[in-house]
C-alpha cells in the first residue's frame, strides 16, 4: 500500500489511504483544473485496489478508461515535478440511467421510498403525506412497486377506494392524488421512467476489482442527467443512503472499501427541505465507519452547509475569482477552513493560483490536518479528455456485468395484480347489471299491463275510461229522470 501523490510545492503532498474515509472536497472556479484533480484521486484509489464511483457531468472523466499520451505540455509538467510518469488506462465500467452511454442504472419504486420520491416529484407536505399512505397501503396489500406504471396503477386504485383507505390510514383527497399523477407524468416525459424497474442495481457491482486487483472505476454518464438536477441529486442521494443502510460497520480500515465522488454538489442542497439536509448530514457523518469516503466537488466551499463542510478532512482548493461580493465571501470562507501555514496568506493566494495549481491540506498521522500547501497538481497516467464513441463501445463490450443489466425485466407487480382484480370484478358487475336490467324489464312489463288495463290502448278502452263513461251515463240518467219528474209534476199540478 502506498500513499497517493497529489502534487508538489515546497514539499510533496500526499493523501494517506487510512484517512481517505474522512471525506474530502475538490473546489475551484470553472477551468482551474478540478477535473484533473478528481481524475488523479480516482486513479490513485484504483491503483490501491479501492473501487470508485463518480458522475461524469461534462464527459471528460471518461478519459480514465484510456492511457495518456505524452505531449510537450505534459512533459514540461512532469519534468518540473520530477515524476516517474507512465501512461496507463484504468479498469472502467460505464453506467447511464438512460442506457445509452453505459449499462442502465435502475432501482425500484419501493427501494427509492416515499421520502426521496416526494423530493424527486417536488411534492408539497400534504402530497408527500398522501404518497406515504399509498406506500403503506401497498405494503399491507402485498403489492410490489417496481416501476412507474405500478405506482400509477396504485394511485388509481387509491382514488377509487379513497373512502376505505382514508378510514384506515388517514385522509387522502382526489386533488392530492391528481397532483401526484401529474408529477409522475412530468417525470416520465423527462425520461425518469428509465430509472425505475428491474433488474435493479446491486451495489456490490460498484465494489469490484479487476483480475489484477485494481479497483474498478464506475463512471456514470451524467451529461444529460445533469439537465434534470432533481433526478441527478436524488439518484446520488439514493446511492449514498443505500450504501449507508446495507454496508456493515467496519470502523477505521487501512483504506476505504469505496470512494464516492459527488460532482456539482451544490445541487444537492439547493431548495432542499430541512429533513433532507439532516438526512444528508447524518449519512456523511456516519458512513465513514462503513468504509466509504465521500468527496464533494463544487465551485465554492460555501456551496456546502457548514455541518457538511466540517466533515471534509482532505481538501484540494483550486483558484477562486473574487469578482463579486459573493465571490469575496467565498474566498474568505475557504481561507478560514484551512489549517494555517505562516508562509502562505491563503485569502490572497486563492485568487492568484494558476491552472493546475491548488491549495492542499490532507489528514496526516494521528488525524491532524497538514498545514495548507500551495502545490502543482500531479498528472494522472490516463488520458485527460473525452473518449470516442468507438472507444466507449469497446470498454462497454468488455464489461463483466453487461449481461446482468442490459436487458430489462418486467415481472408481476402492482400493475398486473390490480389489472387482474379489475378484470375479475368485471363479470360480477356485468351479471349484476344484467340481473338488474331483467328485473327492471319485468317491472316495466307488469306496469305496462296494469297501465293498459287501467287506461286502455288505441284499440280498447281501459277500466278507468269505462268506469268514467258508466258514471257519466248513470249520472246523466238520474239527472234526466229528475228533470222529467220535475216537468211532469209541474204539468200535473196545472
Amino acid at each position: 500500500m502506498s500513499d497517493i501523490l497529489i502534487g508538489k510545492g515546497d514539499k510533496e503532498v500526499f493523501l494517506l489511504p487510512k484517512y481517505a474515509n474522512r471525506h474530502g472536497m475538490v473546489a475551484g472556479a470553472t477551468g482551474t483544473g478540478k477535473s484533473v484533480s478528481l481524475m488523479l484521486l480516482a486513479e490513485g484509489f484504483s491503483k490501491l485496489g479501492v473501487p470508485v464511483f463518480l458522475a461524469d457531468v461534462k464527459g471528460d472523466l471518461a478519459g480514465l478508461s484510456q492511457a495518456g499520451v505524452m505531449n510537450d505540455k505534459l512533459k514540461a509538467r512532469i519534468d518540473k515535478l520530477g515524476l516517474d510518469w507512465q501512461p496507463s488506462a484504468n479498469p472502467v465500467v460505464f453506467w447511464d440511467i438512460y442506457g445509452k452511454s453505459g449499462h442502465p442504472v435502475r432501482t425500484t419504486i419501493s427501494e427509492m421510498g416515499p421520502n426521496l420520491l416526494a423530493r424527486l416529484l417536488e411534492l408539497n407536505d400534504t402530497q408527500s403525506g398522501v404518497l406515504e399512505i399509498v406506500f403503506k397501503a401497498a405494503d399491507d396489500e402485498g403489492l410490489l412497486l417496481l416501476d412507474l406504471k405500478d405506482l400509477r396503477a396504485l394511485l388509481t386504485y387509491a382514488n377509487e377506494n379513497a373512502k376505505d383507505i382514508s378510514k384506515q390510514y388517514g385522509l387522502i383527497s382526489p386533488a392530492s392524488i391528481a397532483a401526484i399523477q401529474r408529477a409522475l407524468l412530468s417525470l416520465e416525459q423527462a425520461g425518469g421512467d428509465a430509472f425505475f424497474g428491474e433488474p435493479a442495481l446491486d451495489l456490490a457491482d460498484f465494489m469490484r476489482q479487476d483480475m489484477s486487483g485494481r479497483g474498478v472505476v464506475n463512471i456514470l454518464a451524467a451529461d444529460q442527467l445533469i439537465l434534470k438536477p432533481k433526478l441527478y441529486t436524488t439518484f446520488l442521494l439514493w446511492m449514498l443512503s443505500e450504501l449507508f443502510e446495507t454496508l456493515p460497520e467496519v470502523g477505521d480500515l487501512d483504506q476505504p472499501k469505496l470512494v464516492f465522488f459527488f460532482d456539482e454538489a451544490h445541487l444537492l442542497f439547493d431548495d432542499a427541505p430541512p429533513a433532507l439536509r439532516q438526512r444528508v448530514e447524518q449519512v456523511v457523518r456516519l458512513i465513514r465507519s462503513k468504509g466509504v469516503g465521500v468527496y464533494f466537488c463544487s465551485q465554492n466551499p460555501d456551496d456546502l452547509p457548514d455541518v457538511i463542510l466540517g466533515q471534509m478532512g482532505n481538501r484540494i482548493q483550486h483558484a477562486l475569482r473574487a469578482f463579486t461580493p459573493r465571490d469575496q465571501k467565498a474566498v474568505k470562507a475557504a481561507a478560514e477552513t484551512f489549517a494555517p501555514n505562516p508562509k502562505i496568506k491563503v485569502a490572497e493566494v486563492i485568487s492568484q493560483l494558476g491552472v493546475g495549481e491548488a491549495l492542499v491540506s490532507t489528514l496526516q498521522e494521528g488525524g491532524t490536518p497538514l498545514p495548507v500547501e500551495r502545490a502543482m497538481i500531479a498528472s494522472p497516467g490516463c488520458r485527460i479528455g473525452t473518449v470516442t464513441e468507438a472507444e466507449r463501445s469497446t470498454v462497454r463490450s468488455r464489461s463483466p456485468i453487461g449481461g446482468k443489466y442490459d436487458t430489462p425485466v418486467d415481472r408481476e407487480s402492482a400493475f398486473e395484480k390490480l389489472n387482474a382484480r379489475a378484470q375479475a370484478a368485471a363479470p360480477a358487475d356485468d351479471a349484476a347489471k344484467t340481473k338488474g336490467g331483467a328485473a327492471a324489464e319485468a317491472d316495466a312489463g307488469w306496469m305496462g299491463v296494469a297501465k293498459d288495463m287501467l287506461f286502455g290502448t288505441k284499440r280498447r278502452q281501459g277500466m278507468v275510461e269505462t268506469m268514467a263513461k258508466s258514471a257519466v251515463r248513470n249520472a246523466g240518467g238520474q239527472l234526466g229522470r229528475a228533470l222529467l219528474r220535475g216537468v211532469l209534476g209541474s204539468l200535473t199540478k196545472r
